[in-house]
């Protein structure tokens, strides 16, 4: 309930920030780490992405470029894939969609509407969501400038359909990415955890702070070495976590 009030701050500084922006390139990617950018896949092209994660979990997604603004995927997982003991499966399919209604210009950010079923980390059957909720509903925009090489800007609002630890609040996210080179470049996203601070939830209040270093290859392939929940924001995950997260994207 508290963070409320960083939601129109959040929309106040990406617009801000694009006055001062160029525009040196449409942001390709379609998420920060866990949090969705703007942007959308080329129409015809479709991408497979698997995720590791602790207690030997694994995430799989397979996303499709419908046209150059309409997005659509699926996902499915569990822990305990990797190891030992029973597998532990999701209970359902995720699934994802996205639609860009504005295109970046000089002065103003890309900005998309979608819904994300897929949380992150273990089910949690007790309470009926994930270690980190899915973003359900969500409006999210991004804006890419120049200042010492190229940056890309992300901030959405999101509302989870994942309630039953009766914390119902909307929640935002920003994340920012430096690209160093066509090859390298870093990440960082900040989840308010405004959802998950109130109730039956396991968040303590910190939101969740995540960073990644992401290596692509010939631009098809890339890897992503993340570090998840740096501020301990979990009372059920004990510290943060380092996860791995390998994509591959073709045409048909």
């Amino acid at each position: 309930m508290k963070s409320k009030s960083f939601i129109i701050p959040l929309f106040v500084l990406l617009f801000s920030l694009s006055v001062y922006s160029q525009n040196i390139e449409a942001v390709k990617s379609i998420s920060i780490i866990d949090c969705p950018t703007a942007a959308t896949m080329e129409r015809g092209s479709f991408m497979g992405i698997l995720q590791a994660y602790g207690d030997g979990g694994l995430l799989g997604y397979l996303e499709v470029g419908l046209t150059n603004r309409m997005m659509f995927g699926i996902s499915y997982g569990g822990k305990n894939i990797i190891g030992n003991g029973a597998i532990d499966w999701n209970p359902v399919v995720g699934v994802n969609m996205r639609y860009r209604i504005i295109d970046e210009a000089l002065s103003f950010p890309a900005i998309s509407v979608g819904y994300d079923g897929q949380g992150h980390g273990a089910y949690l059957d007790a309470l009926k969501r994930y270690v980190e909720k899915s973003k359900g509903l969500y409006i999210t925009a991004s804006k890419s400038f120049s200042f010492l090489g190229p940056w890309a800007l992300h901030g959405g609002v999101n509302y989870s359909f994942e309630r039953a630890d009766n914390d119902k609040d909307l929640n935002g996210f920003i994340g920012l990415e430096k690209s160093f080179n066509d090859e390298l470049s870093i990440f960082a996203e900040y989840d308010l955890g405004m959802n998950d601070n109130t109730g039956r939830s396991i968040g303590d209040g910190k939101g969740y702070l995540n960073a990644a270093v992401k290596w692509t290859f010939q631009k098809k392939l890339q890897i992503d070495f993340l570090w998840k929940n740096i501020l301990k924001n979990n009372s059920l995950v004990k510290g943060s976590s380092r996860e791995i997260r390998i994509s591959y994207i073709e045409y048909f």
